[in-house]
């Protein structure tokens, strides 16, 4: 007889989950204090595994426990974010060269409809989040493409680092005047990708990331600037 397995989770698993998302999900922003008594309490759970999962959520480096001052959500130096998208560019450009090779027609069609989807209008907070989602959907999909389990096990360990990224991105909302260069870029990898021309994917991905990583290196500048 067949019989179903059962799942058992961890307090701590549960809570990882809820503090991870709402970091990634922006209801936790960079810089904001984690006070681990009032989580515990909102949680309905003790403070043990809210600590545990707050030291999970540090060795994957989306939150900072500091001593004597208290647990904080992460926040990103230049450094940070250039040797992020340098480890995104070159796992993405690695994946460009088999990607155009393998990739399906069914793959290609839920691209371009990424593609025509990110190209709506996007005003509000919610478009914001939506484009993002689509964003990462995109990408990963090229990298998918690629047939390299061990590298899409790797870009996927790279992804919390992408998402932290992206929050300190729209931080002073400067996103939406950049759409327009995204879409023109979106575009230019999708052309590629359909002509089967590795060289072009790896080219236009290179740009693409490239000012990704300028433009939020600048973001950054500006806030520390603030501060």
């Amino acid at each position: 007889m067949d019989l179903p397995v059962l799942v058992r989770r961890r307090a701590t698993d549960e809570v990882y989950d809820i503090l991870r998302a709402s970091i990634l999900e922006h209801r936790f922003m960079p810089g904001d204090r984690l006070l681990v008594d009032q989580l515990a309490e909102q949680l309905g759970v003790s403070l043990t595994p809210v600590r545990h999962a707050v030291q999970q959520l540090a060795t994957e480096g989306l939150v900072e426990i500091r001593p004597r001052s208290g647990t904080f959500v992460a926040q990103l130096t230049d450094t940070d974010v250039f040797e992020t998208f340098e480890i995104r560019r070159a796992l993405e450009c690695l994946a460009a060269e088999t990607a155009v090779v393998h990739v399906s027609d069914e793959t290609l069609k839920q691209l371009r409809r990424l593609v025509w989807k990110m190209s709506e209008p996007a005003d509000t907070e919610a478009d914001r989040h939506r484009h993002e989602q689509d964003n990462s959907e995109f990408h990963r999909l090229i990298v998918e493409a690629s047939q390299n389990r061990r590298l899409m096990e790797t870009y996927e360990g790279l992804k919390a680092h992408l998402q932290i990224a992206r929050v300190h991105g729209a931080s002073l909302g400067v996103w939406v005047q950049r759409l327009a260069e995204e879409r023109k870029e979106h575009e230019e990898i999708m052309l590629a990708i359909e002509a089967r021309d590795g060289g072009r994917l790896s080219q236009a991905l290179t740009s693409h990331i490239n000012r990704a990583r300028n433009a939020l290196m600048e973001t950054l500048r500006q806030t520390n600037a603030k501060i």
